[in-house]
């Protein structure tokens, strides 16, 4: 027979589950998200890193999660309610009128007012990198996208026609548009540096994570040499392309070896920053993480 005392002890669902009810929620609201993201951002170059984003960002925070629970303390319930509504009309808005943006955006808020309501904001504060690593899922706005490339469209351009000149390489540049002898070549979005920029973090700070678990101040300092390290790794890309068509005719510079220059030199600026990473965290005196024991 079970006593009345053993029965108390026995805790009540609702109790046990109903904190976790806005993650549940949240989850669920993903699903759909997702799947848009996968078809309108992800299969195209400038979102190709969301995937390994999602998956690892994901990992990263269950690994977080026994040092947020043991940190957790008691959050505001009004601001949990207003940071959820605002989230969720951004969300709604968004779903509505095919923002994949704003409706990201509304999900991304969403999921860290029910972090926040469970965990507290300090702990979320003192456990950051998750938080900042995921929202590399939030996809840039086509005018933010224009924006950006215009102005690395024409940098790299011009340093590329500046380097090849020298060369005796009869080369006519007008704004993102190069004539090389009887080729002429247009300087696309995906030259421009963004693509690999948004990749070079994403890699870059995961590694940052796992081989240093450096502050976030190490970690803004990495995050501002990617973008010189990116745009010299374009220019490289552009020069290449523009030897392979001059020499050897349009077809081999815009075909395969297009694709080749192009993954060999995102490889060549990753592995500069991991060498860039090695040689400033020994001046800066940032230690590798110690292997759990």
């Amino acid at each position: 027979m079970t006593s009345t005392t053993d029965q108390s002890r026995i805790p009540d669902p609702k109790t046990v589950l109903l904190p976790y009810l806005p993650l549940v929620i949240a989850g669920l609201a993903a699903i759909p998200t997702i799947i848009r993201l996968g078809q309108q951002v992800w299969s195209r170059e400038f979102g190709a890193h969301g995937p390994i984003v999602l998956a690892t960002g994901a990992w990263i925070l269950w690994r977080r999660l026994p040092y947020l629970k043991a940190e957790a303390e008691k959050s505001y319930f009004a601001l949990t309610i207003i940071a959820s509504l605002g989230s969720l009309a951004l969300y709604v808005f968004g779903r509505a009128y095919d923002f994949i943006s704003l409706e990201t955006a509304g999900l991304y808020g969403f999921f860290l007012a029910a972090l926040y309501d469970r965990f507290g904001l300090k702990p979320m504060l003192r456990n950051w990198f998750p938080f900042v690593y995921l929202a590399l899922l939030l996809p840039i706005p086509g005018w933010a996208l224009d924006q950006f490339t215009a102005p690395l469209k024409l940098l790299v351009s011009w340093m590329s026609a500046a380097l090849v000149e020298p060369l005796g390489i009869p080369i006519l540049r007008e704004g993102v548009t190069m004539t090389v002898g009887p080729y002429q070549l247009l300087v696309e979005d995906a030259c421009s540096g963004l693509n690999s920029l948004i990749g070079l973090i994403a890699i870059t700070l995961f590694y940052i994570y796992l081989l240093r678990d450096a502050g976030w101040r190490y970690s803004v300092f990495l995050v501002c040499l990617i973008i010189p390290v990116a745009i010299i790794a374009n220019v490289l890309r552009i020069i290449t392309l523009i030897l392979l068509t001059y020499f050897f005719g349009d077809a081999v510079g815009q075909g395969f070896l297009h694709v080749t220059a192009g993954l060999f030199l995102f490889a060549l600026a990753l592995g500069l920053m991991f060498a860039i990473d090695s040689i400033a965290s020994k001046f800066l005196h940032i230690a590798e993480r110690k292997p759990a024991q």
